[in-house]
């Protein structure tokens, strides 16, 4: 079972996407990720985030109920989709939200910089990586973005653009947060 863990929606339910195309994040490596982030930020008042290989979306929203302003879904799975939009309803909050139907290989270029991006693309794939390299041409991640990884505990990314800030090993996962590199 998938619940927000802090912020405004503390405790709610999200919906999980049908079938086993998609693996959620478990609860004790989102509260490790959004502890690491939050140490770093303050707070994500007002900030931007993308939840890129959104998955339930649980992601964004936990940023959402947190106090971010703007949240951006990127997913491709039709049922992952249903659940992202499925649990924007339940928590009404449609204006803060942007739901894409589509690879993260796909975006284009965007104006500003974002805050936060936060990617947790399936296991052993390297897509992380491959997406992270594009989104810094791109132009969606600036100096003051912090960028999450989430891979197989491991898996050992490998990112060109970016240096590791830190690194955390829970349960089956690593969380790697992310800068440009100085």
């Amino acid at each position: 079972m998938l619940r927000i863990i802090a912020g405004e929606w503390r405790g709610r339910k999200l919906a999980a996407p049908e079938g086993d195309a998609t693996r959620p994040t478990a609860d004790r490596t989102r509260e490790t990720l959004f502890s690491m982030l939050t140490s770093r930020l303050g707070s994500f008042e007002g900030l931007k985030v993308a939840d890129l290989f959104a998955g339930s979306g649980a992601l964004g929203l936990e940023a959402l109920s947190r106090g971010a302003a703007h949240a951006l879904f990127v997913e491709q799975d039709p049922a992952a989709i249903r659940a992202i939009r499925a649990n924007i309803a339940a928590l009404r909050c449609a204006p803060q939200c942007d739901v894409r139907a589509s690879s993260v290989l796909s975006l284009g270029p965007v104006k500003e910089p974002l805050d936060v991006i936060l990617l947790d693309p399936p296991y052993r794939t390297g897509a992380g990586a491959v997406a992270i390299d594009k989104l810094v041409r791109l132009g969606w991640i600036g100096e003051g973005t912090w960028v999450s990884l989430e891979t197989e505990a491991k898996e050992v990314p490998q990112i060109k653009s970016l240096e590791i800030e830190s690194e955390r090993t829970v349960g089956k996962a690593r969380l790697t947060l992310l800068r440009l590199k100085s």
